[in-house]
Parts: C-alpha cells; sequence; structure tokens
C-alpha cells in the first residue's frame, strides 16, 4: 500500500495520519509526545512505529510515498504587527498574522515610541510585520517606524506591507541597518479593502526559512523533507477547501471550525458574513473571508481558572469539586479525565470556553439614532446564518458531551447583539486530520476534500 503520510508537530502530541490518495482513504491515524526539548524525531519516530504495527495488524505492507508536516511546537510562530492606526492598518496586519497560522503576542498603532521598541526587544519575536497608510495616503509613519527600527538591536525579519510608495526607503532603511526586509503587497490598499494572501504567504515562506531551524525542527525537516506550513495555517486551509469545494466536488458553503486546546481557543470561520438583513448599514473595516482568531486566555488545561471565573460570574453555585478540579488541571496540563465526572468537568470548561470564543469572534449589531430616524449598524461578521458548525480538540473529540460544547456557540437571548450561529449543524474532526486535509490540499485537493468529508461525524 502507497501511502502520503501527513505530520503535525504539535505542542503537546506529534500526530501522524496516514492516507491512500489512490482510493482517498484515511488509512491509520497514531500520535505520541513532541519531544521538542530533547530531538523531536523521537517522538514522530514513536508515533510512525505505533502506526505501521496498527497497520500491519490488518495485514497490510505499506510504502510511504511523501511526507507533509505542519508545526505549532515551541509556541508557535511568534509575531508583532506595526501599523499606522488601531482600527485599520494594525488590524489588518493582524489578519493577516493570524490567517498565516501565526501567533500574535502584540500590535503597536502610530509611531513607534523608545518604550514600544524597549518593549518589542525584550519580547524577541520570531517576526515583524511593518504595515501603514493605504496606496497614495500616509508615507511618513510607516518610514519614520523603519528608521526605529534600523536603530534597534530587533534582528527579527521584517515583512514590509504597507504603502507602496514608501516601501523602497523602507526596505532601504532596514537593509543598511542589516536588518532582513522583505517586500509584499500592501496589506490596506484602499480604506475599504483588505489583501491579506501575500502578507500571509510571506510569513509562510519565512517561517519554513528561518524559523524552522531557530525552532530546532532542523531533524524533523530531514527525516519529512521540510515543514510546510504552521499548523493552524493548515487547519485553515482545510476549513477553506471545505467549504469552496474543488473541481466538481462541492463544498459545504459557509462554517466554522472552533478548535478547544489546552493553551487556546481558536475560531475559524469561511464566509463574508455579510448583513442578514436589508436594513442593517455595515461598518468598519473589511472582514476576511477566511477568517481566524486565538483567545490566550481561554484554553481548558493553562487557563482553567480563568475560565472557572467566567462561570462563577453567571453561576455562583460551583461546587468544591469542581474549584478542586480547576486547580489540579492547570498545573497538570497533559491530564486527561479519569471518568465521567471529571469527562462532565472538562465539558463544563470548554462550553464556557466556545461561548466566549464564538462572541469575541462574531460580529454585533447595534441601534444608532440619527437625524433620520433608528439605524442598525453591524461590526464585524455576521454568522447567523452559518450552516455548519466543526469542533477539533480532544474534549470534542473524546467528551462525553460534545453536542453541549457546540451548542453553547449558537445564538444566546441574553447577548442579542451578538451575531453567532443560530442553528448550524453539528460535526467533530473525530480523526484529528483537519490539518492533514489543508496539507493533502497543496498536492490533491479532490482527494484531501473527499477524505475530510467521510471523516467529519455528525452529532446530535
Amino acid at each position: 500500500m502507497k501511502l502520503t503520510l501527513a505530520i503535525d508537530f504539535g505542542s503537546t502530541y506529534t500526530k501522524v495520519a496516514a492516507f491512500d490518495l489512490e482510493k482517498a482513504e484515511l488509512v491509520g491515524t497514531a500520535q505520541a509526545g513532541t519531544t521538542i526539548d530533547a530531538d523531536i524525531t523521537i517522538g514522530l519516530r514513536a508515533a510512525l512505529t505505533q502506526l505501521e504495527t496498527t497497520i500491519k495488524k490488518k495485514g497490510q505492507t505499506i510504502e510511504i510515498q511523501r511526507m507533509l508536516s505542519s508545526s505549532s511546537a515551541a509556541g508557535g510562530l511568534r509575531m508583532i504587527a506595526v501599523g499606522l492606526t488601531k482600527a485599520l492598518t494594525t488590524r489588518a496586519a493582524e489578519e493577516a498574522a493570524l490567517g498565516a497560522g501565526a501567533k500574535l503576542i502584540d500590535a503597536y498603532s502610530h509611531r513607534l515610541t523608545p518604550g514600544d521598541i524597549a518593549a518589542i526587544e525584550a519580547k524577541t519575536p520570531d517576526l515583524i510585520l511593518l504595515a501603514g497608510g493605504v496606496d497614495g495616503g500616509n508615507e511618513e509613519n510607516i518610514i519614520k517606524n523603519a528608521h526605529s527600527l534600523a536603530l534597534s538591536r530587533i534582528q527579527s525579519p521584517i515583512i514590509i506591507a504597507g504603502n507602496k510608495t514608501a516601501v523602497p526607503t523602507v526596505r532601504n532603511v532596514l537593509e543598511k541597518a542589516g536588518k532582513y526586509a522583505a517586500v509584499v503587497e500592501n496589506i490596506l490598499p484602499e480604506l475599504d479593502r483588505l489583501n491579506t494572501g501575500p502578507a500571509r504567504d510571506a510569513i509562510r515562506e519565512i517561517f519554513i526559512a528561518r524559523i524552522t531551524h531557530a525552532k530546532g525542527l532542523d531533524k524533523a525537516r530531514q527525516m519529512t523533507g521540510g515543514i510546510v506550513m504552521p499548523t493552524p495555517m493548515a487547519v485553515l486551509k482545510g476549513a477553506g477547501l471545505l467549504s469552496k469545494g474543488f473541481r466538481g466536488e462541492p463544498g459545504w458553503g459557509d462554517l466554522m471550525v472552533i478548535d478547544v486546546g489546552g493553551a487556546t481557543t481558536d475560531v475559524h470561520s469561511l464566509g463574508y458574513g455579510r448583513p442578514s438583513h436589508g436594513d442593517v448599514i455595515l461598518k468598519g473595516l473589511p472582514e476576511p473571508w477566511d477568517k481566524r482568531t486565538v483567545e490566550g486566555d481561554l484554553g481548558i488545561r493553562c487557563n482553567a481558572p480563568v475560565i472557572l471565573e467566567k462561570i462563577k460570574e453567571e453561576t455562583r453555585d460551583v461546587s468544591d469539586q469542581m474549584t478542586s478540579y480547576v486547580h489540579y488541571v492547570s498545573t497538570h496540563v497533559a491530564h486527561t479525565p479519569r471518568d465521567e465526572k471529571e469527562a462532565l468537568m472538562d465539558a463544563t470548561l470548554a462550553a464556557k470556553a466556545v461561548e466566549t470564543a464564538i462572541r469575541r469572534h462574531a460580529g454585533k449589531i447595534e441601534e444608532r439614532y440619527f437625524p433620520t430616524g433608528k439605524v442598525k449598524v453591524q461590526h464585524g461578521k455576521d454568522l447567523t446564518a452559518c450552516q455548519y458548525l466543526i469542533g477539533v480538540g480532544g474534549v470534542l473529540a473524546y467528551g462525553r458531551d460534545p453536542y453541549r460544547v457546540l451548542k453553547s456557540a449558537c445564538f444566546n437571548p441574553l447577548y442579542p447583539e451578538s451575531l453567532c450561529p443560530a442553528a448550524p449543524d453539528f460535526f467533530v474532526d473525530k480523526d484529528y486530520i483537519l490539518f492533514a486535509a489543508g496539507l493533502l490540499s497543496e498536492i490533491a485537493p479532490l482527494q484531501a476534500l473527499k477524505i475530510i468529508k467521510k471523516s467529519l461525524g455528525k452529532i446530535k
């Protein structure tokens, strides 16, 4: 059997999925602890041995044709965005960073101060995205910021994605100071048009060429043939393929993916999210079709105490057992539920994390009064008509009550302003292969689409 392997080097586990692309079938999966602090190939070899044993038990022999891999190990790609105004170019830079799978650790707007530079130096980001000014607009700000970065001790690669008239000067300033600078198209060429694709591609290229070496993933590159992309980008590409379809194989249309993890809860939405009613006015920066947000305070292990406080705000009656469990899992982040009670407590934490993350991701609607009368104004995406909600993560794939967790993502009358999904169908990525679909879309998109459709399990 000739197989293609999709590998993900995660912060906790290294996951391997084997596919027969000729039949468009998932053959098997395996995982082992990620060994980033020693030799990352130790964990990979353990997962591969487990996979081979599983397949051989079926009486089959295998021949590995190719390997594709993604990574979020060692904290992923830590990135800082710098722009002109918080509401426009800085937010556009944030969209590019998150869509590319980077972990945005901070964002700065207007002119960088000496204090800002000192803070960036202390944070030692893996990458800086420097934006500012629409084409034909402000040039001075991005040039001044380039001078500030040039005089700093910052050694991070810098992607320039601002006003095209200012770009040659910006690049010259940075390169004269010995900084690595890459130029891409403006992420906000016009006030009402986002252009994040070129910046995302550049982030991915720098991740592959430079960051994998800095993260100690060289041995993995030698063994697998290279890290193709950051894991979150792979997930987003897989979701995008499922949404759009490919060459006669229909996609599902508008959908959302929510990934509940121990450190973060990530939300992806595929769809433009335009107003669903004719009497609503859309305001603010346009939303990307493929949007990703990362909630770093909603991981159900690292941030369990924070989530518990949110639960207490609505339900004062929290048991001592729940409090003890939260304390334990926040200090033992690799813990998995040992019995029914622990599984239910995990579901409670996940439900609150999902509810909060979705409300932050979704748009909002408000009423404003003008001389002509009352007007409804929408900011962000209207996700009320989203048809499909896909859950990713152990608490959903293996938990006791995935329906309850995903149901918490739906519209809640307590928050009438929030444009969350009204009545979507619920699915779970039970085989953990949405990332693999994104990787496979690079070489076999049609087969990848068929495989992910088979893998997703509907829950009621």
